[in-house]
């Protein structure tokens, strides 16, 4: 395994590795599964995982694009040297895409509104900025409704005759991919040819068309088009749960307390659990402030002296509690939260399972005190 330095966790609090040679197995697959060009989407830190160090790993193991959210994500892995093809797709409208342009980042438009918007910072900065158009294909937030679609074809044609920009991608998203087989995937599907068949009606002539994300790269091979867009993935979360790919976190904390407790002993806030039993109680430093669900408590457990363990009364904002029963625990003694599952620990979907949530919610969640 690749995974960040060592540390001394005995005397350091809670910490997060990122195994890297995860990531770059699960790029590898991906790539593979592509049909054609790979986007590693490094969104939200890399998924809570690293966006810079993500990136690299994707680029050097069959990425050759990176997708972010805003035009701030899309800068950082500029000021880190990071060169490759970028897309940043959501942004307000009313913000100056000229910083974008000038560090050729490529843009996405879902609107006449944005699209006017990147036009005047092209021409204030002299460049030509390369757009994405975004289509709507039924989910009702991002891309351009139906309706409006030819209208921004036709604005985006009139903008590249006069130089300002060059239109290089249409992109869409499907609502329900982690569902194969839904009726929905069909009708997005339609729509998104539908959205290109307009566009080079118009006279464009897009060479990218994106619309698989994870969960239609890997079981929708009629979605995948001259490149995939894939983010979740690249870190182990495969949203079909069809595919195992190689989990990339492991978050661990040490005891920093440990007392044995007589039955009929409440614990934490509102005594929402006693023991039952003469038992022994281990305290570990983190909380919901750290990304640890107050959802999960009562359900959750951790992986302690070779064997799991369960978090008992509610999860504060900065401790949980674990009943160790009969296990000879003591102080620095590491307990893992959540790891790959290899030797038996719980997992990122173990802790979704218990806080009703999913995956993606649980890896980004990870709150800035916890030591990298």
């Amino acid at each position: 395994m690749s995974l960040e330095p060592a540390v001394d966790q005995r005397s350091r609090g809670a910490t997060l590795q990122v195994d890297l040679s995860a990531v770059a197995a699960n790029v590898r697959l991906f790539a593979d599964r592509s049909g054609g060009a790979l986007m590693a989407v490094v969104k939200a830190d890399g998924f809570g995982h690293g966006a810079t160090r993500v990136a690299r790993t994707a680029l050097r193991n069959g990425a050759s694009w990176l997708g972010v959210t805003s035009v701030e994500e899309a800068v950082a892995l500029r000021l880190d040297g990071i060169d490759a093809p970028t897309l940043s797709w959501l942004n307000p409208a009313d913000r100056d895409f000229g910083v974008a342009i000038i560090h050729g980042i490529d843009l996405a438009a879902p609107g006449d509104e944005h699209l006017t918007a990147i036009v005047a910072a092209a021409r204030r900065a002299s460049r030509t900025a390369r757009v994405h158009l975004h289509l709507d294909v039924g989910m009702a937030r991002d891309g351009a409704a139906p309706a409006d679609w030819a209208r921004l074809c036709r604005s985006a044609r009139r903008a590249e005759r006069a130089g300002a920009i060059r239109v290089v991608g249409v992109m869409g998203h499907l609502a329900r991919a982690d569902e194969p087989g839904h009726p929905a995937n069909k009708a997005g599907r339609n729509r998104f040819a539908w959205g290109v068949a307009v566009a080079r009606r118009q006279g464009l002539r897009p060479p990218l068309r994106h619309l698989a994300a994870t969960a239609a790269t890997l079981t929708d091979p009629l979605s995948r088009h001259t490149l995939c867009r894939v983010g979740a993935g690249l870190v182990g979360i495969d949203p079909t749960g069809r595919t195992r790919l190689q989990r990339a976190m492991t978050l661990t904390a040490p005891v920093v307390s440990v007392r044995d407790v007589a039955p009929g002993t409440p614990v934490g806030y509102g005594h929402t659990w006693a023991a039952s039993r003469a038992t022994r109680l281990a305290l570990l430093p983190l909380g919901y402030a750290d990304g640890v669900p107050r959802s999960a408590s009562g359900r959750a457990e951790v992986w302690l002296r070779g064997r799991r363990c369960p978090v008992v009364g509610v999860v504060s904002m900065d401790q949980v509690v674990v009943d160790v029963g009969p296990v000879p625990v003591a102080v620095g003694d590491v307990a893992t939260v959540f790891g790959p599952g290899d030797d038996g620990e719980p997992t990122i979907t173990d802790w979704a399972r218990w806080s009703g949530t999913i995956e993606h919610e649980i890896v980004t969640g990870i709150g800035p005190r916890v030591l990298r």
